[in-house]
């Protein structure tokens, strides 16, 4: 479901876009986020950057940053992330609120709760015209 989710998503995607990922473990946000690798074409393999902090993708028809801020928490968030964040490609941010000093106030918002087995309630929020018309385009397909 979420990586389905990931490639309904990825056409709509422009340079600079940021998108927060929120949600436990295991509900999914980096299966969105290989979704959204195979819609740009992404030749790697999309695997969680939790001990690398962040993976760059940029053989694909936009470069993916995915960020993985979870290991961030109390600590200095001074690592030169924001040069990805306000990067040439789209930045995709697991447990945004770790670094939220560095994030834009208009990011895209996808929250991730894992219901049982392997359903998810996901809600999508986004606070300009650009990302309110992608969450038209796939509304009511998840």
């Amino acid at each position: 479901m979420t990586r389905e989710l990931g490639s309904l998503l990825a056409p709509f995607f422009q340079t600079g876009d940021v998108v927060l990922l929120k949600g436990d473990l295991g509900a999914g946000k980096t299966s969105l986020v290989g979704g959204v690798a195979d819609a740009l074409k992404v030749e790697d393999d999309v695997i969680s950057p939790t001990f690398n902090i962040m993976k760059c993708y940029f053989h694909g028809t936009l470069p993916l940053y995915h960020i993985d801020a979870y290991r961030l928490e109390n600590q200095n968030i001074e690592l030169g992330l924001d040069e990805f964040i306000e990067g040439n490609g789209v930045c995709m941010v697991e447990w945004p609120q770790y670094i939220q000093p560095l994030l834009p106030s208009d990011a895209l918002s996808i929250t991730l709760e894992n219901i049982g087995e392997d359903n998810r309630k996901i809600t999508i929020e986004g606070n300009t015209k650009h990302f309110e018309k992608i969450i038209s385009a796939v509304k009511g397909a998840f």
